[in-house]
């Protein structure tokens, strides 16, 4: 049985989490996406993949919208102070495919699958 670190939960407040697996799409591409909301606002960042031409930016702003419940009902966060505090991009499994070629030979073709972390906080308000 493994041990449950507690300095790991007292990390996690304030924070929520959503990660979405096995995008068909390759990490180059998706980082794009990424680094576009990275930092910002999260009415921003919704805006901003609502209206993206990229393929991938209405998946990316499912999990967005998935982080952002998870902040109301899993942290009890208020939802108009969060920002991207973080939007990372992994590689995930490729798949192989082969396409003929001439004088019987093949060529390899990689389709590459990626995952996105995104990680929202809450704005501290500041005390005057």
């Amino acid at each position: 049985m493994d041990k449950v670190d507690s300095d790991n939960k007292k990390k996690d407040r304030g924070n929520s989490r959503a990660v979405g697996r096995m995008m068909r799409v390759s990490p180059i591409k998706l980082n794009y996406e990424a680094k576009a909301i990275r930092g910002k606002n999260v009415d921003d960042a919704l805006s901003y993949l609502e209206f993206s031409k990229r393929r991938i930016s209405l998946q990316v702003k499912k999990i967005l919208e998935s982080a952002i419940a998870n902040a109301e009902n899993n942290h009890s966060l208020d939802v108009d102070r969060l920002y991207i505090d973080e939007a990372y991009v992994g590689k995930n499994m490729v798949m192989k495919r082969w396409r003929p070629r001439a004088r019987g030979r093949a060529a390899k073709i990689l389709k590459p699958f990626s995952q996105i972390t995104i990680i929202l906080k809450e704005k501290i308000q500041k005390e005057d």
